[in-house]
């Protein structure tokens, strides 16, 4: 979600198992649907936020290894319009949501969604992140 300049990050709650504490986008893991079912799905469920699939643009992909686990594709879709507020639905995953100034994204950031960011400002389609080369 983006909005003049910023985008909309949830802290992680501090005993969450994935990066406790840190700011991520909206996200979640595709239950036998479409990434944008998902998509829209995970925005209503963490955030209140209604979304049409049709109003979602892909605007990055990250392909990522990290901490010896399974390699992993992280989707980052634009939508153009939604409706709602964003408030915590789901406490025991995220603490609040914040909109952050995307030139100056604040710390901790889960890596891959700073890198993610980064990427969808500076025009790039893919990055690839942990790889060894």
């Amino acid at each position: 979600m983006e909005r003049d300049g910023q985008v909309l990050l949830g802290r992680r709650h501090p005993d969450s198992v994935y990066a406790g504490g840190f700011l991520h986008t909206l996200a979640g893991h595709c239950e036998a649907e479409s990434a944008t079912a998902c998509l829209v799905r995970e925005a209503y469920e963490e955030a209140g936020l209604v979304v049409d699939p049709c109003d979602l643009r892909l605007v990055h992909t990250v392909h990522m290894v990290e901490h010896g686990g399974p390699p992993r594709v992280q989707l980052f879709f634009r939508a153009d319009r939604w409706e709602g507020v964003p408030e915590v639905r789901e406490p025991d995953k995220c603490v609040g949501w914040q909109w952050c100034d995307a030139e100056d994204l604040p710390e901790p950031i889960v890596p891959y969604t700073r890198a993610a960011i980064e990427g969808i400002r500076a025009g790039r389609p893919y990055t690839e992140m942990g790889w060894v080369r």
